[in-house]
């Protein structure tokens, strides 16, 4: 028996997939646990796995297609098995049997319509080409089927109340001529087709054109590409509006003086093989500064406010399609090495778009961090269900007063955006007073 293999939820927030890539093709026989598609969700590229055997009688979907969830991909079963029924889509097929009859009487529609408007243009043909200006004005019925030939392009056409043929109109509309332009020589001023064809149109052009002094409307742009949008960019979009808008932020920033995590840093990578960055003590101040500040280690549920225990900090990592933010899972136990390899782990995993659903979820806590990047200050917009987001800028040689004197020192910007719905400003504060402290003394977080 022939067997639909649907589209299949592989995250939490997964609405639809695009096929990537099929690792099989029709006729092709498949076994219990082959990986048969590779399938781009708003996460991560997923394989898709068949959980019977037999052979592919037909791929529905093709790569670059995306399928809503539950949707058709492939139908596997026995060689010359006849599968017009699955194709037709079955409970599928008796909501759809009403649309192609009516699609059906629609077609018909549309072809009497087109035949009545090709009759129509060649009575209108015939009018002009048979027309004797000196016996005097159309009769009654020409007069009426003129009308609602100006009425109904009266919508597009700015020169619709211009008396004129509708096949002189027709010309005139594919030749670019204002109607306005051309002068009539039938009765009362109504322009034929002989009129609209001995018109000289770049003449008209001349006349109509722009003063030097004055400059041409600008026209649209006509060198563009369009991309088309990634599962992930759909995803990105629909989270961070949602928390842009939904969530009422608030920011707070606050300098921290570097010189010292410089001198730290230096040492450590000086006597240990393992290499640590500025980011990795950045997580371990966030993470320790999160376990004494409990409420900035939240999220806003509707009814209630959770308040984790657990400190999970998720590391936004910049990807090709946007923003991936994999998580450090019980941040605040682990040291500046751990943390480090970790981190690299899941940067490398998501840039290969290899990271797990579950790789990615349950953080309590994110950072960003552009400061690789030249970028001295920035806010980011919360990544729900998180209270807070930090964001974190580079490291800046400014002048600084130390004992009435200016000196070199070494400062980085940070800001906090908060969710106003489950922390206050003095909550804030205290938080970025504890992280700064922190990162000024990096060795009270070895101890």
């Amino acid at each position: 028996m022939a067997i639909v293999i649907d589209m299949p939820k592989l995250s939490d927030t997964m609405e639809e997939g695009v096929i990537a890539k099929w690792n099989v093709k029709e006729g092709d026989t498949v076994s219990s646990g082959d990986i048969i598609a590779e399938v781009e969700t708003d996460k991560a590229t997923m394989d898709v796995e068949v959980f019977d055997g037999g052979t592919v009688l037909k791929i529905v979907a093709q790569e670059g297609d995306a399928v809503p969830l539950g949707g058709k991909m492939a139908i596997i079963g026995e060689e010359g098995e006849d599968i017009s029924d699955l194709l037709d889509g079955g409970s599928d097929a008796s909501s759809g049997d009403d649309k192609p009859k009516e699609s059906k009487e629609k077609s018909s529609d549309d072809k009497k319509e087109s035949k009545d408007k090709d009759s129509k243009e060649k009575e209108d043909s015939s009018e002009d080409d048979d027309f004797d200006p000196l016996f005097g004005d159309l009769d009654e019925d020409d007069d009426k089927k003129e009308s609602s030939t100006d009425d109904s392009d009266s919508e597009d056409d700015d020169d619709s109340r211009i008396k004129a043929s509708p096949l002189a109109r027709k010309i005139a509309k594919e030749q670019g001529y204002k109607l306005s332009d051309i002068k009539g020589s039938g009765p009362n001023g109504r322009i034929v087709k002989a009129d609209v064809e001995s018109f000289d149109g770049k003449a008209a052009s001349k006349e109509d054109a722009p003063s030097k002094g004055k400059p041409a409307a600008s026209a649209p742009s006509e060198n563009y590409e369009d991309v088309k949008i990634s599962q992930m960019r759909k995803a990105i979009a629909r989270r961070l509006g949602e928390s842009k808008f939904t969530n009422p932020h608030f920011y707070e920033t606050i300098d921290i003086d570097m010189k010292k995590a410089i001198e730290v840093r230096k040492s450590l990578n000086a006597m240990d093989d393992v290499k640590v960055s500025f980011n990795d003590m950045v997580v371990k101040a966030s993470a320790v500064a999160l376990k004494r500040h409990p409420k900035i280690n939240s999220s806003w549920l509707g009814d209630v406010i959770r308040i984790h225990h657990d400190v999970h900090v998720a590391v936004a990592v910049a990807v090709e399609d946007g923003l991936l933010t994999p998580v450090v899972r019980h941040t605040d136990t682990k040291g500046y090495a751990a943390i480090g390899a970790e981190v690299k782990e899941l940067a490398a995993k998501a840039r290969e778009k290899k990271l797990q659903p579950e790789e990615m979820e349950g953080s309590t806590f994110t950072i960003s961090n552009l400061g690789m990047f030249g970028i001295d200050e920035f806010t980011a917009i919360i990544n729900p269900p998180n209270a807070c987001i930090l964001a974190v800028g580079g490291i800046r040689d400014v002048p600084v007063v130390e004992d009435g004197q200016v000196v070199p020192g070494k400062r980085m910007k940070v800001t906090l955006s908060s969710d106003h719905r489950v922390v206050d400003g003095a909550s804030a504060a205290e938080f970025l007073n504890t992280f700064r402290q922190l990162l000024e003394n990096p060795m009270s977080m070895l101890l």
